[in-house]
Formats: structure tokens, sequence, C-alpha cells
């Protein structure tokens, strides 16, 4: 964690990935970041993975390390209204609201409006017209499944990692930043609406994707392991290794050469076709079919150990295929890296866990803080953010209107 974003006061209202993930960005940035939910938890207080000794949600907690909690009735109107204002909440920081509720309802930008006109809201979407969307029905929709997969199987393959939700998060966090930065100058408020089928329908665009496909090219075909446009593929080492070995740049090809040995042989295919892999990486992509099997006879007499210490002089671009359970004891991964520290959870769990992914040198890094107990925070918001007495939060209490800690 850094203390870049101190000071300000986020309001997040959110559940699943990409609203969350956003909140705990700005979290780990230094952000104040409130998260309200429904008592007794929203749709995402019991997702998978859960902790085997008590079934607390290891989901949960992980997305929302380092967040204040409140709990609070939104079934009802006495509710509703609390979570607009402490969404609109005052101070020059604040009013900062990033939610997945509906554009229309009681969280709409109008409402919030009405209780501050410069509030600022980010609000994730599925579909732009309000039509509900998951990560995995968006990835569909555009298409990466079908080119994703081995090609003698055509059936469409999805990934595991929900990319658009953390992507549309990441979105989020800098769009709220941005805003706020606007709002400094012209002291207007916004809302920032981000569906996740246009954060994946531009990423695709970025890609150069829909230029190919415009310019006549077909729909990318499924290639297995094979990287598009360039030489890579996964190997298997003489002791069983599966690497991913990858050359984009000529300082890569040629370590890589190097490194097998085998400059001659691929000399010899270039003569043949009249080919440069070297100064085109292109044309190594077009002849990989000649190519894997120069390589595949050269990794298969050398060990993965054998390998490494000429790679890592040499500059070549590889990574091992191995399960999370291995890459756990990764240090360039997890233990050993200062991102990750060991901290104690909600679940009654240690474990590593981390806070801000990206360095700053120049700066301290904090460890990441656990989450918080479900409406751990309830009493302390409601007096720090809205000034409210202790006869008034207790009203609420006695009314059902919010809740305190959750039991552990």
């Amino acid at each position: 964690m850094y203390e870049l974003l101190k000071g300000l006061r986020v309001v997040e209202g959110a559940a699943f990935v990409a609203g969350p993930s956003c909140g705990l960005y700005l979290a780990q940035m230094g952000a104040e970041v409130i998260r309200f939910d429904q008592i007794g938890g929203g749709p995402d207080f019991n997702r998978w993975p859960l902790a085997q000794e008590n079934g607390k949600s290891l989901y949960w907690e992980s997305f929302n390390k380092s967040k204040k909690s409140i709990a609070i009735n939104l079934a009802s109107p006495e509710g509703r209204a609390l979570a607009v204002r402490l969404a609109a909440a005052p101070g020059e920081n604040g009013g900062l609201f990033v939610t997945n509720f509906p554009a229309e309802g009681f969280l709409s930008y109008e409402a919030l409006q009405a209780a501050r006109r410069d509030v600022i809201c980010v609000r994730v979407m599925g579909w732009a017209d309000g039509k509900p969307a998951l990560d995995y029905t968006v990835n569909s929709a555009v298409g990466v499944p079908t080119m994703t997969g081995h090609p003698d199987d055509p059936r469409p393959v999805n990934a595991m990692l929900p990319a658009w939700d953390f992507l549309t998060g990441a979105y989020a966090a800098f769009s709220l930043v941005s805003a706020l930065l606007a709002r400094r100058m012209d002291g207007k408020g916004r809302e920032v609406r981000l569906p996740l089928s246009d954060i994946a329908a531009a990423s695709m665009a970025n890609m150069g994707l829909v230029g190919d496909l415009i310019g006549g090219a077909p729909d990318r075909p499924r290639m297995g392991n094979d990287l598009y446009g360039a030489f890579g593929r996964d190997f298997v080492t003489a002791d069983g290794t599966r690497i991913m070995l990858v050359a984009i740049t000529g300082r890569q090809w040629k370590g890589l050469l190097e490194t097998l040995q085998i400059a001659e042989p691929v000399a010899v295919l270039e003569a043949q076709l009249g080919a440069n892999f070297a100064e085109d990486e292109g044309q190594r992509f077009d002849h990989r079919a000649g190519l894997f099997p120069i390589f595949e006879a050269a990794l298969a007499k050398r060990s993965l150990a054998d390998l490494i210490p000429t790679f890592d002089r040499l500059g070549v671009c590889w990574g091992p295929y191995q399960p999370l359970s291995k890459a756990i004891d990764d240090p360039r991964l997890y233990r050993g890296n200062p991102v990750f520290s060991e901290i104690d959870q909600p679940s009654g769990r240690r474990y590593l866990a981390p806070g801000f992914a990206g360095t700053v040198p120049q700066d301290e890094r904090l460890p990441p803080r656990p989450a918080p107990r479900l409406g751990q925070h309830t009493d302390e918001v409601l007096a720090s953010v809205l000034g409210m007495t202790s006869g008034e939060i207790g009203k609420l209490h006695d009314a059902g209107t919010v809740a305190g800690p959750t039991a552990d």
C-alpha cells in the first residue's frame, strides 16, 4: 500500500469483481474506501472459495482488504436514503461513489445529484443499454473463446480469469481520479458509465483485431499455444519440464538461437525459404511449422536447469508451466515478493495478501490491511462521515436500518 491518495473518501456500493476491485485499488493507494452492503451480506458475501474450517468467503475478504464496512437495510426507504447520503457525502475529497447498481433506481445519478450537485459516480454496467452481463458472457460475445484452444478441438474455450472485470475495475479507478481532477478545475460532477461490453469491445479493437477484420482478414483461428504474429509456443525440456518460450525482439531471437546452439539449422531453413527471421518476427510466425521441430529437438536434449543460466545471461524470454500451488513458492511471484505480506483475515486464516501491485521506489510501501467484518465500521462511518450523534445512530439500529459487526 501507498498513501498517494490519502485524504480521498470513496464510497463503494458494488458486488462481484469489477466494482470491488476498483475500490480495492483506490484503497491500496491510500484512499479511505467505505463499502456498504445489505445487512447479512450482499450477493457476493458467500462466494467461493470458502475457508473450509468455517465457511467464510475468501473471495469477499480478498476483494475488500483495506476497506471499511457498513451494513444497511437496502430494502427499506430509510436504508436507501442513507446509502444516497453516504454516496454524496460532503467534503472536498468526498462525493466519490463507485457502484454497479442499475443506472435507474434509488442510486441513479439524478438521485445522487439531488443530494450533492457535484457528486462523482463511476458506474460499472454489463451492457450499455442496462441489460445484465458478466465477464464470461461478454467474453463469449466478443469472440475470444472461439480463438482460444487447440485447432483439433472445435469447442470454444472460456478463460477462468475474468479479465474484462479486472480491466474494468482498473479503468474505473482511473476514471474516478480523472473526474475528481476535472471537478477541482471546473466544479462539475460527473457520472462515468463503464459497461463491460464496451471495455471488452474497445480492448479487442485496440489490439488491431477489428481493423484486421474490416480489412478482409478472416476470424482468427484457434492455434493452441502458438503466439500469433511472432515466435512462441510451449516446449518440453529433457527433464520433462514444459515451458513457454517466446522471441519477439531480435535480441531475444538471437539469444534463443545461441542458447540452444541451433543457429546453423535455422540459417539453412532461412536460405530454403528466402526468409530473415532475425529481422522479421512475422516470418517466424509464418514459418513456425519449419522452426518448431528444430526447437523441439534441441530442447529435448537439454534440462531446464542447464538452460536457465544461459537463458538469463542472454535475455531469453521464457516462463515455466506450473500450478498455483507451486507458483506460491516462487519468490518472483509470491513468497519473497515485497508486494505480498502475510496478514490475518476475518476468516481466521493468515495468508499472503497483496498490496498495491506496482512499486513506487520513492515512497514507503505499507503492508495491506485485512478486510473488515461485515458492518464493522457502521457506527464510526455514520458519525465521522454524516456527523450523526450516538442517539441518532442508536435509533437507526433499533429500526433495523443499519447493523453493526457480524458475529465471528
